[in-house]
């Protein structure tokens, strides 16, 4: 049932992207011809005004057509065309997707925390949310659960900040074994873990958060309520900027903890198990996500749209098309590539991890 969730607010979010573009369109008068729930062979179908909307087979995300995809049902001339507006609405259209995703979620982040309220100070000490098998940390007896309290005999604190002196603590160390303090169950206990050397920085395969109390409080009015959401959404969305920047600047590294479509819904699945607010908090998160990395400059995603349509204004007509079908082409290939190299791996590191809580 939590991997259905998981699925379910992934496809919803995909959707309420389409969505975006399909309503800064019909509000603009361009025309659009289509409007599908999911993907594959149409179950039901009704048109309305010209516009077919359609659910099909496999109900996660959908799309938008516009008429200007087949030219041979069209006037060329035809003012309501997308192709034939000005540039600035077409790019209107273009960004509504990632804008919807953005506005989504803020609007879920002020939803939860309207409802469950502001999370206490965090304790002191990082709680380990997860570990890979066989990593350093795994191999030091680092578990899920634990609360790391020291690091070679130090304090760490609390919060962000913590997190971030481990890290940099850890990064820093590619062959000298770190000593850090945990508690598990009530009891202390010290480990030694090596850091494992990926170009020139150190890395355990732990993932690690403030270790924040369950308690919240209610806010008191909307200046408290809304400076705590800008806080955490603009939090959520630098983070996920510096991860896809890390693709470029550190890429053997970043591409380590890229998540690929099963790893997503994984993770939705073990947020759900916490109730609504887990569940609230993954789409959040995930439609950040879908908004950053529409973004990208790749032909087949809305920033990829949108650089061929800025340099049709620039140069004031299109780019040839054989050259956009080449760069298209790669870019379907580079994609491609990258979701199947990230399914085998996710699901490899499932099994594995299986297997593990069999024995």
């Amino acid at each position: 049932m939590n991997v259905l969730t998981s699925i379910t607010v992934l496809g919803l979010l995909i959707f309420f992207h389409e969505l975006g573009h399909f309503l800064a369109a019909i509000f603009q008068g361009i025309l659009v011809d289509g409007f599908s729930i999911g993907f594959g062979p149409s179950i039901l179908k009704k048109q309305y005004k010209n516009i077919t909307y359609s659910l099909r087979a496999f109900p996660l995300g959908g799309f938008v057509s516009f008429p200007d995809e087949d030219s041979n049902k069209i006037n060329k001339s035809n003012p309501d065309l997308l192709r034939n507006r000005p540039i600035y609405q077409r790019i209107i259209v273009i960004s509504a997707g990632v804008v919807a995703n953005l506005f989504l979620a803020y609007i879920i982040l002020i939803f939860n925390v309207s409802t469950v309220g502001i999370p206490s100070e965090p304790d002191p000490g990082i709680l380990v949310l997860a570990v890979q098998p066989e990593k350093p940390a795994f191999q030091s007896g680092l578990q899920a659960g634990d609360k790391i309290l020291k690091i070679k005999g130090e304090e760490l604190g609390s919060g962000d900040e913590a997190v971030s002196s481990l890290v940099k603590e850890i990064q820093k160390n590619t062959t000298e074994e770190i000593q850090v303090t945990i508690l598990r169950n009530d009891i202390f206990k010290d480990l030694y873990i090596t850091p494992l050397n990926v170009k020139g920085k150190g890395t355990i395969g732990a993932q690690l958060q403030p270790n924040i109390k369950k308690e919240t409080f209610k806010t008191k009015n909307s200046l408290e309520l809304f400076n705590f959401v800008n806080k955490e959404f603009f939090s959520l969305l630098t983070k996920t900027i510096d991860g896809y920047k890390g693709l470029i600047t550190n890429f053997s590294s970043t591409a380590q903890q890229l998540s690929g479509p099963v790893k997503i819904v994984e993770i939705g699945a073990q947020l759900s198990e916490q109730g609504g607010t887990g569940i609230l908090l993954f789409a959040a998160l995930i439609s950040i996500n879908l908004a950053v990395l529409n973004s990208l400059p790749l032909p087949l995603l809305d920033g990829g749209q949108l650089v061929f349509t800025l340099i049709e204004g620039l140069r004031g007509k299109p780019i040839p098309e054989k050259i956009q079908i080449a760069i298209t082409q790669s870019s379907f290939l580079l994609l491609v590539g990258l979701s199947v190299v990230l399914i085998i791996r996710d699901t490899s590191q499932l099994i594995v991890i299986q297997k593990l809580f069999n024995q």
